[in-house]
């Protein structure tokens, strides 16, 4: 298993060796000792989830109030679709940079997302599933959203985005700040070192 950290410091890509033969092929695409070793923590699971959708849409801009958060492992069994994930923590270094990482089972790679940080992804192709572990269940009281289309993130330009009408009425990161709705990079920070203990 590679892991490679993404531009935001704790985001990482996880790439899995895969066995093929003539009966097909076998893959990991989550390893815990590897994920250990690059984030420096165990991932809890309380919840798996599973989508599917056409072409275009567009899945976030997600976050979830810290503490607890929600971290997420994320994985494509089927089709391909453009990972985004943005710094939302409100005093980070990094607010509001953002990285991107094509996800498809032509590599089985994976994309961990550190609770405070914003999740959005696109469906290139029809069919296409993802595949994620959380770290906490849903929590609608604690779930909050960006509109995904309000910070220049780098969606195809040959691809209509298609977002859910919560989406699509989900508040600009400035009008997010200013509102406090932003999580805080000094509870964001206290929370990783609890994870680390």
């Amino acid at each position: 298993m590679q892991a490679r950290e993404l531009k935001i410091p704790g985001t990482f890509e996880f790439t899995p060796s895969v066995f093929g033969d003539d009966r097909g092929l076998f893959v990991a695409p989550f390893q815990e000792a590897a994920f250990v070793e690059a984030v420096g923590h165990p991932l809890r699971v309380a919840q798996t989830n599973h989508s599917e959708s056409r072409r275009g849409v567009v899945r976030g801009l997600h976050y979830a109030d810290v503490p607890p958060g929600q971290s997420k492992y994320v994985h494509c069994p089927r089709g391909r679709l453009l990972d985004v994930v943005v710094d939302l923590r409100v005093g980070s270094p990094t607010f509001g940079e953002w990285d991107a990482v094509e996800l498809s089972p032509d590599r089985f790679n994976s994309v961990y997302v550190p609770e405070g940080l914003g999740h959005a992804l696109m469906a290139l192709e029809d069919g296409t599933i993802t595949s994620y572990l959380c770290s906490e269940g849903f929590n609608p009281k604690a779930e909050r959203a960006v509109h995904p289309l309000s910070l220049g993130l780098p969606w195809p330009a040959d691809v209509e985005p298609v977002l859910s009408p919560k989406d699509a009425a989900a508040p600009s990161v400035d009008e997010a700040r200013e509102a406090g709705l932003l999580p805080s990079y000094d509870e964001c920070a206290t929370w990783y070192a609890t994870l680390r203990d």
